[in-house]
Parts: structure tokens; sequence; C-alpha cells
């Protein structure tokens, strides 16, 4: 039966190695996940309990990529983060074998409008309009964890313009990628195709048109993007 409209295209990565791409089903992220970045946005870099917001699977851009500056911001600023992408999951996942649903990492950017997050945050509306924008979500392709193991440490960090303005380690997260996956999954029904975007470190800041930005997290791989 023909449909009333065209069916979008399906969100995907390539996959490291291999000619096959991954399908995205929805993409989440983790909020504050780094003690001096909870810091320099002004918040408690105690260990407290994670939260989450999410963004849309054709908000993606590929490695190589543009990033088209969004209307009505005057403050985009680039966060570094490392993905993981699962390939299996369910409900209630427990911590002791969370790595199990995990297919492979990526590095990635969760752009943010901080202006608009901002007003939301004093409004205290939803985050979306700030960081589920078009473009928001740059993502490397995917390294499967057959191949590289699931990294603990190793440093995450970004350049803007060839200047480093994030730089971090993976073992400075306050909440590991197996007690992300258990918590994300007593909120939601975690499926093949999910990404979770895991927190950035320190160094967040404003990017402008014609900037390049190159993101490299050791043993994952790397990400590079223009803003237009």
């Amino acid at each position: 039966m023909v449909g009333a409209i065209h069916s979008l295209q399906q969100a995907s990565l390539p996959i490291v190695g291999t000619p096959d791409f991954f399908p995205v089903h929805r993409i989440y992220c983790v909020g504050r996940n780094y003690a001096a970045h909870a810091v320099e946005m002004g918040h408690n870099p105690d260990r407290e309990a994670p939260f989450f917001f999410q963004k849309n699977p054709d908000n993606l851009v590929s490695d190589g990529g543009e990033f088209l500056y969004p209307a009505l911001s005057n403050d985009v600023q680039h966060e570094i983060e490392l993905v993981v992408a699962l390939q299996s999951g369910g409900f209630e996942i427990a911590t002791d074998a969370a790595l199990d649903h995990v297919f492979g990492y990526a590095v990635g950017l969760d752009m943010t409008r901080r202006d608009l997050q901002g007003e939301m945050k004093r409004q205290g509306r939803p985050w979306e309009i700030g960081k589920a924008f078009e473009g928001s979500a740059p993502c490397s392709a995917i390294t499967p964890a057959s191949s590289i193991g699931h990294p603990q440490d190793g440093v995450i960090s970004l350049q803007r313009n060839g200047a480093l303005c994030q730089s971090g380690d993976l073992a400075q997260m306050i909440w590991k990628v197996p007690e992300i996956i258990s918590e994300l999954s007593r909120y939601f029904l975690l499926v093949p195709g999910d990404l979770i975007f895991t927190g950035t470190p320190a160094g967040v800041g404003p990017v402008l048109s014609g900037d390049t930005l190159d993101g490299v997290i050791d043993g994952v791989g790397s990400l590079s993007v223009t803003v237009v």
C-alpha cells in the first residue's frame, strides 16, 4: 500500500572496517557527567543520580560533514563526547551485564544552543530547542567493541581551528558506561540501534561560522566537522 507521504531515509552511521552501516533508533544524552564540566556550568561536582535528554536520529551529521549554524541563537557551543552504540537492549539491564549490549563506540559532538537552553532552564521548561535541533549530533563512524574492547580510560579532546579547547580522560566520567546503560534502561526500553552520548569534559565554548572542529578519543576514533 502506498503511504500518504514518502518514507524518510533511515538514519545510520558507517561502521569502521566494514562496508556496513549502523541503523540509528534513538539518541540519548547524559548531562553533567564530568565533574569539571559540572563546575564550569555552575553546578555541584558531587556524584548525583544521572539525568538524560534526547536528540533525534535525523540530527546526526557524519564525519567530514558540515554543521549549519542554527537560527535564533547567538551562542552555539561544542561538547565533545564518547558515544555508545547498542546492539541489543531491554528493560532494567543489570550493570554487570550492560557491556554485553554494546556494539561499539564513536566520537560525538553534543552541539548546544546555550542561550536557548539557559532560557529554558530559567523557565523550568524542557531543553529540546537548545539540544535537539537540526545537525546537533555530529558523530564519527562506529568502531566495533570486538576490535577495541570497552575503553575505560583514554584522552578525549577537541580542537577548534587547530587550538585545543577541550581535554579530559574517559576515566573522569562520574557515571561509567555500564552504569549509564543500566540506569537509562530503568526509564526506557533500550533497543538495537540506540546511541548514548555519555557527557563532556570541561572546556565547552562557542563556535562561529567557518570554524573547524576536530575531536579525538584515544583508541576509539576521530571526528571532523566544519561550521557553516
